[in-house]
């Protein structure tokens, strides 16, 4: 047998490539376009529920709700160890051993996590801070996991194809599900106790609609220690990567909790989850599609550089005005609608955090993209760096400016995202400031046009309605202006087969 020398290798690699390369563009285009549109369907539906439950929750109930996800959020780690990011990165098509074996691990794992909060539960500690209705939520999130895991394998299938326009119809029945139940019982007034119902009807409804869309036909327990430690050597890599990040994030934030009163825990609570509408909509999306496409490209640097520079373009263009716009109008939504007056005291948090993830709308493509290409060390350096200015900073913010220096910390560290700029660069000549000049210019005119115009804005809702569709008509003309030219052009070739 004649054995093939490595040269051979790369150029059957790279004829591949050029074979399957217009495949994956259409598969990913396709994708990001369905998916766009039904991922904003959700977020409008989250967005409307958000609104009316404003109304309807007090900050309290925003508190109580927020400290028990925190403690969810930190045991998520414990409930993947990286598994389905290894398998959605690797080369070659996994075998169903290979997803026997992490779906049994994820499945120990999930009860193992579902016996560690029965145990926080009988601690009576979780029950001294938010109440019975608090450990009733808490006890919901728990057997969520169980749940989750019976649909994990079925999502990566579908990641591997590239058939993100299925991926998103579980999430779109479950958030009408949720959103449906939560504010039906919300109305007739069962607090925080309508998150419990709202929770278990979601992780069911998810778990079924998945496996009717992509069945898993071969599921089954398996243990094999030597696919097991092939998987874990990227995934755990991937997942003290994301380890780091709860610490940062989940850990901190029940830190707070503990130590704030539910109140103003609830006012942080409130502004996080609503400044973080616009990046759900458009980064995570944009990102849940470009991992394993990025991941498919990283032997054709030229090729992830476009695709990575495409990105960052289109989700400049879309966030940058949707943050701008929700900065300058969540001061006079508070002032004319008076269910929303209780929420002014957040209207400083809400803004920085909106502002710092505008940074992160930058940086979150540019780490996804070290990910891709496998160098995890680097992020993983980056993580660090957040969390330990995380856990420095912040308390030092909040002691010299209150519940608001929470905000106010997350926008000063977002600037270190310049960071990742420049890890990226060493491997791959991605310019950033071309992709994001106009989308910039057209949100400053933006923000300017709403800012002198402020003193109409909080007299009715008939001139708040106004001001958001004249900043709207700014930004689209100012873009049109500076970049019309440009967006024609990257749509046409985005287009083209």
């Amino acid at each position: 047998m004649i054995q093939q020398t490595a040269p051979d290798i790369t150029d059957e690699l790279e004829e591949l490539m050029d074979d399957d390369i217009e495949q994956i563009k259409q598969k990913s285009v396709s994708g990001v376009v369905s998916y766009f549109f039904r991922t904003a369907f959700l977020q409008g539906i989250g967005l409307v529920a958000a609104f009316v439950l404003s109304a309807f929750f007090s900050p309290t109930d925003f508190g109580v709700y927020g400290f028990v996800t925190q403690i969810i959020g930190l045991l998520i780690f414990f409930s993947d160890v990286g598994l389905a990011a290894a398998l959605v990165q690797q080369k070659d098509n996994p075998d169903n051993k290979a997803y026997q074996v992490a779906f049994t691990l994820q499945w120990l794992l999930s009860w193992l996590i579902v016996g560690i909060i029965g145990l926080v539960i009988l601690s009576g500690l979780v029950q001294a801070k938010v109440g019975v209705a608090g450990v009733w939520v808490l006890f919901s999130l728990a057997i969520s996991f169980p749940l989750a895991t019976l649909k994990t394998v079925s999502s990566i299938r579908l990641e591997r194809k590239l058939l993100f326009q299925k991926l998103v119809i579980p999430q779109i029945f479950e958030q009408i599900v949720f959103f449906g139940l939560l504010i039906a019982l919300a109305w007739r007034g069962m607090g925080v106790m309508a998150y419990t119902y709202a929770i278990i009807a979601r992780s069911i409804i998810g778990t079924l609609v998945m496996w009717l869309i992509e069945p898993w036909k071969g599921i089954g327990f398996l243990w094999d220690l030597k696919i097991l430690r092939s998987l874990l050597g990227f995934g755990v890599k991937f997942q003290l990567n994301d380890f780091l990040a709860r610490i940062k994030d989940q850990l901190f934030y029940l830190g707070l909790a503990a130590f704030l009163p539910l109140e103003q825990f609830g006012y942080i609570q409130w502004a996080k989850n609503w400044s973080m509408y616009p990046y759900n909509l458009t980064v995570q999306n944009v990102m849940a599609i470009t991992f394993p496409t990025y991941s498919r490209l990283q032997h054709r640097k030229d090729l992830l550089q476009k695709a990575i520079e495409k990105s960052i373009f289109f989700i400049s263009l879309a966030i940058f005005p949707i943050l701008v716009g929700m900065s300058i109008f969540i001061w006079p939504l508070t002032q004319v609608v008076e269910k929303y007056h209780k929420w002014e005291p957040a209207v400083a948090s809400f803004i920085f955090f909106a502002l710092s993830i505008g940074w992160a709308a930058l940086s979150t493509p540019l780490v996804n993209t070290l990910n891709a290409i496998g160098y995890i060390n680097k992020t993983l350096k980056l993580m660090m760096m957040w969390t330990v200015l995380t856990w420095v900073l912040t308390p030092v913010f909040v002691w010299k400016f209150g519940f608001n220096g929470v905000a106010l910390s997350a926008f000063v560290i977002s600037f270190t995202s310049l960071f990742s700029v420049q890890m990226v660069k060493k491997h791959l000549p991605v310019r950033i400031l071309p992709q994001i000049k106009e989308a910039s210019l057209a949100a400053i005119l933006m923000a300017l046009a709403g800012y002198f115009g402020m003193s109409y804005w909080v007299r009715d809702l008939k001139w708040l309605f106004i001001g958001g569709l004249f900043t709207s008509l700014v930004y689209g003309f100012s873009i049109l202006v500076f970049g019309g030219k440009r967006i024609f052009v990257e749509v046409k070739n985005l287009m083209k087969k």
